[in-house]
């Protein structure tokens, strides 16, 4: 028996918001105070760092919810698979449903629960539930699904990652351009097909480092106090990816047994174009080997950063060539690495 992702799914939002629409923003540093440079000059800088020159923003009558069941059903359509047979659905997310130009995050019922809801399943014995793992919560999810299959309590599972994180950004603040919004979606199932899930590695680093993304206040003084949007230690945890993700990489790698040579694609979550490249130098200096030409796929220009949909999203873009240069064949091995809140790290080694 293997484990397989048999379906894949993603919704891109259409709205396009796209770096030249900030430069009429009220930028301000995090005590308040004016930024020394005109916003073309901080669009510009941002472009040069992130990678980022547009990104998707949902439509106002959609939420988080709303997106993961667009993709589910992609998903569920590509696997050719009934619903109904579905044991576990697991959604990852960080901020639930939150409504356009509301405050309030909503997660009662979970977004799972909603989702399962708008596919209509019926079958009470498909548990839905959802996981708060920071950027790699659908990398997790699929740890899981396998971890569930491996026990003998689930034969296939549904793992969502959806976020609409347009919606809890602070206009104030330069990181707002960074975030994004969508979804992406697997089927994982045990199969008798070769390939599959090879090894896995997780790793939570909380002492120091727990609190290098948080919700805080806005960096305009003169907004209500009360209300929180996302912000971030950037530099942090820019050192932190660097020091940690390639190590954690290898440990997975060495753990499936797979030589370095013979990985073809590593799909890293896209939070920031220069860190991502240079976590892979750092991770291809650890078996002192060249970078592959093509190794690494990456949409971040174009899609910014939907944190738990930025690596399904990918994944599934790849896999239907809808990513100009980049392919997958059958027996491929491909690598899933993330970071991101908690602090988080995660990554697996997979058979296509």
């Amino acid at each position: 028996m293997n484990i397989k992702i048999t379906g894949t799914g993603s919704y891109i939002p259409d709205t396009i918001e796209k770096n030249e629409n900030f430069h009429q923003h009220q930028f301000l540093n995090t005590d308040g105070s004016e930024i020394n440079h005109p916003n073309e000059v901080i669009v510009d800088k941002f472009k040069a760092i992130t990678g980022i020159a547009e990104r998707r923003y949902a439509k106002h009558h959609l939420t988080a919810s709303d997106l993961g069941f667009f993709a589910a059903e992609k998903a569920i359509a590509n696997a050719n698979i009934d619903p109904e047979t579905l044991d576990y659905i697991i959604v990852s997310h960080n901020f639930g449903d939150v409504k356009h130009n509301t405050i309030q995050s909503d997660i009662l019922p979970c977004l799972a629960a909603r989702i399962k809801h708008s596919l209509r399943i019926k079958n009470p014995k498909c548990v839905a539930y959802d996981i708060l793992f920071g950027c790699p919560g659908w990398v997790e999810g699929v740890i899981q699904a396998n971890a569930f299959i491996k026990a003998g309590i689930a034969k296939r599972c549904l793992v969502i990652g959806a976020e609409t994180l347009s919606r809890v950004v602070d206009k104030h603040d330069r990181d707002s351009m960074i975030y994004s919004d969508g979804a992406g979606a697997t089927i994982i199932e045990a199969t008798n097909d070769e390939g599959g899930i090879l090894a896995h590695e997780s790793a939570s680093f909380t002492y120091d480092e727990a609190y290098y993304l948080f919700f805080g206040n806005s960096n305009n003084q003169d907004l209500c106090r009360d209300t929180r949007y996302i912000k971030m230690d950037g530099r942090k945890i820019y050192e932190f990816a660097l020091s940690n993700v390639p190590s954690a990489m290898k440990a997975c790698l060495d753990k499936s047994g797979i030589d370095i040579k013979e990985v073809k694609k590593i799909f890293i979550h896209q939070a920031n174009e220069k860190m991502d490249e240079a976590i892979l130098k750092r991770f291809y200096r650890l078996y002192k080997t060249d970078i592959p030409e093509g190794i690494m796929p990456m949409n971040i220009q174009k899609l910014g950063n939907s944190s738990v949909a930025t690596v399904p999203t990918l994944f599934d873009l790849v896999k239907n060539n809808k990513l100009e240069n980049h392919s997958l064949t059958k027996g491929d091995i491909i690598m899933f690495a993330s970071v991101g809140a908690g602090m988080h790290i995660n990554a697996i080694v997979y058979k296509y």
